[in-house]
């Protein structure tokens, strides 16, 4: 089977990188520094399987048609991707991989429903510099389609994506799976206000408290909009249910103890990742996912609401705001900020 990956950013790069290991034909499209740094010196993927060198195909737009195209931008940059290679993307099979619910939307006016692939990234990666991605923690790829039910070219494509590296699953409601998952990114975005990784932020307890809250808030959105969760593999509705039910102290400290032990390597998350590089984030289509369902429905995420508002700021001045300024505007200063044993 013929691939193509576009976006060679820490996912993108990460499934080229080990699909490019089986006997399937690859090509990763990026930028131009992207491509330019793996022609010279191939793929690098350092992390958890040690240090490897790979060489996938590198272009900066697809050069003829292929059987599978996967879009790994982020959400916002999707139009952009199809549109710059849209050629050759008439005849494909397509896979979303982008955080949030709207990526299949997006591309749903091009295509075939039949045609088109969404999935739920588990694993960890980061982009560090072109040509080089950290894979943090191992995960599930989850596949499935979003329109239309899973038929036998469905399986041989999946067939086609499993790797010893890249464990692939096949799920039947995907959608569902998508608004669980669209929770497990909440976090992501306290990262993002202070320039610094998971385990930094959450070693400190008001921002594991925070998480809880923006959480809480959007959950009881999501419900009042009569949306069902659906548990992924490794990951039941329980544990989102059982964090916003739980004491908050409680649920805080479970919340530190998982997100600094998450990866030995530091990591940062999705919305962080972008604007480290100077590029907008994907806050609109995940906690502004919930504002936007929320105003919909003529309710309010006054968190959410205050947190998409405050990365958009960092995004637009190029600076973050400081551990205070952001207790501060949450109206977290009057808690012990440390682990208590």
């Amino acid at each position: 089977m013929r691939i193509a990956v576009i976006g060679a950013g820490a996912i993108g790069a990460t499934v080229a990188a080990y699909l490019s290991k089986s006997d399937s034909d690859v090509l990763l499209i990026g930028r131009p520094d992207q491509v330019e740094a793996i022609k010279a010196r191939g793929l690098t993927v350092r992390g958890i399987g040690g240090d490897e060198v790979v060489h996938p195909r590198a272009a900066t737009a697809l050069d003829a048609a292929y059987d599978l195209v996967i879009f790994a931008t982020k959400t916002q940059d999707l139009e952009r991707a199809y549109q710059a290679n849209a050629d050759y993307l008439e005849d494909c099979y397509v896979l979303t991989t982008q955080n949030g619910v709207q990526a299949d939307n997006i591309l749903s006016s091009h295509y075939d429903p039949g045609r088109q692939l969404s999935s739920i990234v588990m694993f960890g990666a980061t982009y560090t510099t072109p040509g080089e991605v950290v894979y943090n923690f191992p995960g599930d790829w989850i596949v499935g389609k979003p329109y239309t039910p899973l038929d036998p070219a469905f399986h041989r494509i999946l067939e086609t994506l499993r790797t010893d590296a890249l464990p692939v699953v096949s799920s039947d409601n995907i959608m569902g799976m998508k608004y669980l998952k669209l929770f497990v990114n909440f976090n992501n975005c306290l990262p993002a206000l202070i320039g610094k990784s998971m385990q930094e932020t959450f070693a400190d307890l008001d921002f594991c408290r925070l998480s809880i809250r923006l959480l809480k808030e959007g959950v009881g959105i999501v419900n009042k909009a009569h949306i069902e969760l659906t548990s992924l593999p490794q990951f039941s509705t329980d544990r989102i249910y059982g964090l916003i039910n739980m004491p908050e102290e409680q649920a805080a400290g479970i919340m530190n103890k998982t997100l600094t032990g998450l990866s030995a390597e530091p990591l940062y998350g999705s919305v962080l990742q972008s604007i480290m590089r100077g590029r907008t984030s994907e806050i609109d289509f995940i906690n502004g996912e919930v504002v936007a369902l929320a105003k919909g429905m003529q309710q309010s995420a006054p968190l959410n609401e205050q947190v998409v508002r405050m990365v958009h700021e960092v995004e637009s001045r190029g600076g973050y705001f400081s551990v205070g300024q952001v207790k501060e505007a949450f109206e977290l200063t009057g808690a012990p900020s440390q682990p208590t044993s």
